[in-house]
């Protein structure tokens, strides 16, 4: 039997429907908004793990072809591995529900929201979000929710709830929030530079929505929500607690305020070898868990303690304080931009690649075939944190670190009017702590500015904590590795000196008010114009010269009707030019023409040459043509390529001439002057005019 329930979010109806599908998961619900249908579903195994210490929580979202009416594409016909999108909506169900499940909880639990039919392609996201929050909310599963999610857009000074895909094009921000209904959770989105107040306003905006997706859920859980498991909670030996702390205090904190992250580690990681050898015993297998989580938990007291009383942090910075920022540009000579960007103990090595059309990525997506013409891939490998492990393709982590540096760069990107060429950015993170996200986007700034890219601004980036004991709260700029693992929040901020082009803030408490938000995007924006400012002084506009390794591409457009004579049958024209030139020609529907050469010259004469082609007669004009064909009445004369004119025996010469090859011949070049263009484009030449105009 199906149960119910619905509101107006955003101004269409959203539908939780349980009861109907699914019916075996500990909960399922699907949701409907508009014609977009997803299905969540929450389950949890009947056993507990033994001996861990973290939550063994999956969530994975995805797309069936079907619901957008359409047939994979590839030899096996059937949907595959995970897509990009695939992946970030799996991380933004993810992030906002992790920390709303209880502390020892250890129940393998995996959440699946899968998209049924697709009404709104900007809608299936937040499906996704609210369906599986709605779903582990009714089963037996523990968890501290509901949340909701919506996304907030920005057009003409108004802001707009769940705005369709035609209107996220037309708006200045995109931005998804998630949250409970008395705090929010999660922001993930990017902005054409709007400004702190602007981004605070869009919040509260989207909490007021939130509360009421929230209150729906509440309604539904009333009715068929399940008893939630008891969590067993875990009690520390308070003895051990005590003897932990006994040997592990005075060398704690001595090792928590080593500025150097290696050595910090290093000391911590020995002290605590050395407390478990002391305190073990054999016949307690449980114990070298419970030891390192006493450790864990007095390292997290004294690091957050020192911040609070003392408002000194483990590398003896201040709160607002920023670690010391260093860069280099163009230290790669081959290729087309190269950025070293420092800052503390994080590095990232930014390459820009330049190339054409062909160059393109095409994504097939539910939604459509389309294609990118900047991609950033960020990559983390693990000597970055002094670790080994195997290579692999990129993790869920580096396709979201990638995707938010991506975003906050996109706003600056020229058009593809404005600088034809594809765009590539890689970087590789070759040293963390503290956020490298923001390294990337400090550091692509740069490499794209180094490549010669016109970017309309630069754009930096700043990572943010929080370490909130009660009614006390500090925001903490600059974040380390460290304060990251031990703080309650990790915010990241980026934009250029007008204001965001992106923004994600993940909690680790139950979320924060819009009073600490309006506090912690002030200090970020000091912080991100400190950085911008220290960057600018490496590099401070784009180079108006392309790297010599970077391809030219010229543009140039065309009449329309042209297209067929630059292609030539068979695409004879075309290739013969190709082969003239050795550059690469792209012809679009609308008669943009982009030639792309490592050689200018190259590319320059195939300009010329393909304007001769496609260049039309003016009247009056002179031009130096080609006798083609003789005739008893005149001759025909070829002006430029593909284009003849009627030279009558009467303009040939002042003289009155008997015959045409009195004066002229085949293959001789006239100076000739173009009198009228008829209606039917027949051209009438001039030698007598072109010689009177050239004496005067």
């Amino acid at each position: 039997m199906a149960t119910t329930v619905e509101a107006e979010i955003g101004g269409k109806r959203l539908i939780l429907e349980t009861g109907i599908m699914a019916k075996q998961a500990s909960g399922a619900v699907v949701a409907r908004y508009g014609d977009t249908v997803v299905l969540a579903t929450a389950v949890a195994s009947k056993v507990e793990r033994e001996n861990v210490d973290f939550l063994p929580l999956t969530v994975d979202y995805q797309e069936k072809a079907y619901s957008a009416g359409r047939i994979p594409g590839g030899f096996f016909k059937r949907e595959g591995r995970q897509s990009e999108k695939e992946i970030l909506t799996s991380r933004l169900i993810d992030r906002p529900m992790r920390p709303l499940f209880p502390d020892g909880y250890y129940f393998d639990t995996q959440i699946i929201a899968s998209v049924l039919s697709i009404g709104d392609e900007s809608s299936m996201d937040l499906m996704g979000m609210i369906a599986s929050s709605a779903a582990t909310s009714i089963s037996d599963v523990p968890f501290n929710g509901p949340i909701g999610a919506v996304r907030i857009g920005f057009i003409e000074g108004k802001f707009i709830v769940n705005p369709g895909i035609k209107e996220i094009e037309a708006s200045s921000l995109n931005l998804v929030v998630a949250g409970t209904a008395d705090a929010i959770m999660m922001v993930e989105g990017g902005a054409k530079e709007l400004s702190e107040d602007q981004m605070l306003e869009a919040l509260e905006t989207a909490h007021q929505e939130i509360k009421k997706i929230v209150a729906l859920q509440k309604d539904l859980m009333s009715k068929v929500g399940k008893t939630k498991r008891v969590v067993k909670t875990v009690e520390l030996d308070k003895d051990l607690e005590k003897e932990v702390a006994a040997l592990a205090m005075d060398r704690l904190k001595t090792a928590i305020v080593i500025p150097d992250k290696m050595e910090r580690q290093k000391t911590l990681d020995v002290l605590l070898g050395e407390i478990k050898e002391k305190l073990k015993k054999e016949d307690d297998p449980t114990r070298k868990l419970q030891i390192s989580k006493i450790f864990v938990n007095i390292e997290k007291d004294e690091v957050r303690r020192i911040i609070l009383e003392k408002n000194v942090r483990a590398d003896g910075r201040k709160p607002t304080e920023i670690r010391p920022i260093s860069s280099m540009v163009g230290l790669l000579p081959r290729t087309h931009g190269s950025a070293l960007f420092t800052r503390g103990e994080t590095q990232a090595l930014a390459v820009a690649t330049l190339g054409t059309s062909e160059d393109e990525q095409r994504i097939d997506a539910l939604e459509g075939e389309y294609y990118k013409t900047f991609m950033l891939h960020y990559n983390f490998p693990p000597f970055s944190v002094g670790e080994t492990k195997p290579l692999r393709g990129p993790g869920r982590r580096e396709v979201g670190h990638g995707a938010l540096a991506e975003r906050a760069l996109r706003p600056v990107i020229p058009t593809k009017q404005e600088f034809p060429y594809t765009i590539r950015l890689v970087s590789d993170v070759l040293e963390s702590n503290g956020s490298s996200s923001m390294a990337t986007v400090c550091g692509g700034t740069l490499s794209l500015m180094d490549a010669g890219v016109p970017i309309k601004a630069p754009v930096a980036g700043i990572a943010m904590g929080l370490i909130k004991e009660g009614d006390k709260v500090i925001v903490l700029s600059d974040i380390l590795g460290l304060e990251d693992h031990l703080g309650d929040m990790d915010f990241k901020v980026t934009g250029t000196s007008k204001g965001i082009t992106a923004l994600q803030m993940d909690m680790k408490i139950e979320g924060i008010t819009i009073e600490v938000m309006r506090s912690a995007l002030k200090q970020a924006q000091e912080g991100r114009l400190h950085i911008l400012g220290k960057m600018l002084e490496t590099l401070a506009v784009p180079r108006t010269n392309l790297n010599p390794h970077a391809p030219r591409i010229i543009s140039m457009k065309i009449n329309t009707e042209k297209i067929k004579d630059v292609i030539g049958t068979g695409g004879k024209v075309i290739r013969s030019i190709v082969e003239q030139t050795g550059a690469k020609i792209d012809i679009e529907d609308d008669g943009t023409i982009n030639i792309a050469s490592s050689d200018e010259a190259a590319a320059n004469k195939a300009k010329e040459i393909i304007r001769g082609i496609v260049q039309e007669a003016e009247v009056g004009k002179l031009y130096m043509g080609k006798v083609r064909k003789i005739m008893d009445f005149g001759a025909f004369v070829e002006i430029f390529p593909g284009t003849d004119g009627l030279l009558h025996i009467s303009q040939i010469s002042e003289k009155r001439l008997e015959k045409v090859t009195d004066e002229l011949k085949e293959g001789d070049e006239v100076l000739v002057k173009v009198l009228e263009i008829d209606r039917q484009g027949k051209i009438r030449l001039s030698r007598k005019e072109a010689m009177r105009e050239k004496n005067k």
